[in-house]
């Protein structure tokens, strides 16, 4: 095992390297979530920071949790080749489209439809371990583009709005997400 507080070359590459990325959150009380995350949806900023674009889901823990406690991990694992597993620690801060420099931020990730929000992770430590553990697998494809992204395709705007308000508005310990945007009044 090694500790670092930045990324370097090496590390980054890495974590560019990965097809899928897990993200780990909590709040103070309630329920540990931990999500897989995949696609073109984690840039990494610079040696302290890595930004990532949240697609709609059946659930929004990440965002309860960031805005109770701001912690969060994220954890990379070789597939193929050399093992290790990488993660990242540090305080999240998230932006929904609703927040002024949406536009600006959103525009360093492709257009997915159901995007909606972007964690930024202040990174404060950086560790590497053997992944020995960690099975050897090959990558085959995306589901998203053929069952996520055409869902929230033909949805459109008003109708993911509507399904955030449903299923994204709130946590599963009852925390608010702040998806649904203040000045909101469907």
């Amino acid at each position: 095992m090694a500790t670092f507080k930045k990324l370097n070359n090496t590390l980054t590459k890495f974590i560019q390297n990965q097809p899928v990325f897990f993200v780990a959150t909590a709040g103070r009380e309630g329920r540990v979530n931990v999500s897989p995350k995949g696609m073109d949806t984690l840039k990494v900023v610079d040696e302290n920071n890595i930004a990532w674009l949240s697609l709609t889901g059946s659930g929004n823990e990440s965002a309860a949790h960031v805005i109770e406690t701001k912690r969060m991990t994220l954890m990379f694992c070789a597939f193929e080749g050399d093992a290790m597993i990488l993660r990242t620690y540090g305080e999240a801060e998230v932006l929904y489209p609703h927040h002024a420099g949406w536009e600006k931020a959103i525009d360093a990730f492709p257009a997915i439809a159901g995007s909606r929000q972007i964690f930024n992770l202040k990174v404060d430590l950086v560790q590497t371990s053997c992944g020995t553990g960690v099975p050897v697998m090959r990558f085959h494809k995306e589901r998203a583009d053929e069952e996520l992204i055409p869902y929230f395709d033909d949805l459109g705007p008003e109708g993911t709005e509507k399904f955030w308000r449903k299923r994204n508005a709130v946590s599963l310990d009852g925390n608010p997400t702040g998806i649904i945007g203040p000045d909101s009044s469907k």
